[in-house]
């Protein structure tokens, strides 16, 4: 199977899109490759498409001001969609920058490709729609999962969400990405590893 057929039956599966309907945006499709470090985006830049990832794995984050120190807040690992959806979907500048931390390939389509598509074709539009409900239980899972899980929890989501990524992503990345420092998340891994 070609990395172009994954995507295909990706979006086969997640929006319920026939292989012909899929095959309306073949044409638009660019496939990117990413050093480790590479940005995807950059904080106050526009995104302009929307990716998803055959291999690798992304961060999104900030830099505090008064600590200097980098927060992450979203991961992408393959087969999910790396974007930042408020700034693509409004083009407005990103909050946040989105970096490769593993080298990554990554399929692109642009905002003007995606809304023709919208205008084109009802399962198109059905995709855009889901996707955003996606970004929204993205946004808002991570939101309560600070407030009502504990770091334990909120570990074991990142396992269920990003199977490898502890084969591929430094530990201070994902301490970063739960709110803990690198000796809780040590802490915590014992504790289940223990469990099993």
């Amino acid at each position: 199977m070609t990395d172009f057929d994954k995507l295909s039956l990706a979006f086969q599966q997640f929006a319920a899109m026939t292989e012909d309907e899929f095959l309306l945006s073949e044409r638009m499709w660019q496939c990117q490759h990413y050093r480790k470090n590479d940005f995807y985006n950059k904080q106050r830049t526009v995104c302009r498409y929307l990716g998803f990832i055959i291999s690798g794995v992304f961060r999104a984050y900030i830099v505090d001001e008064k600590t200097n120190m980098e927060k992450n807040a979203f991961l992408f690992s393959p087969n999910q969609f790396v974007v930042t959806f408020k700034s693509f979907i409004n083009q407005v500048p990103c909050d946040y920058h989105t970096q490769a931390v593993t080298d990554a390939s990554v399929f692109c389509i642009s905002i003007g490709d995606l809304l023709s598509l919208y205008q084109k074709n009802h399962s198109w539009e059905r995709f855009g729609r889901l996707l955003a409900q996606q970004a929204f239980n993205v946004v808002n899972e991570r939101v309560e999962g600070f407030i009502f899980k504990t770091p334990e929890e909120r570990y074991l989501d990142v396992v269920k969400n990003h199977p490898d990524i502890f084969n591929n992503v430094p530990l201070y990345h994902i301490s970063s990405y739960l709110g803990i420092q690198g000796p809780s998340l040590s802490r915590i891994r014992k504790r289940i590893s223990g469990k099993r």
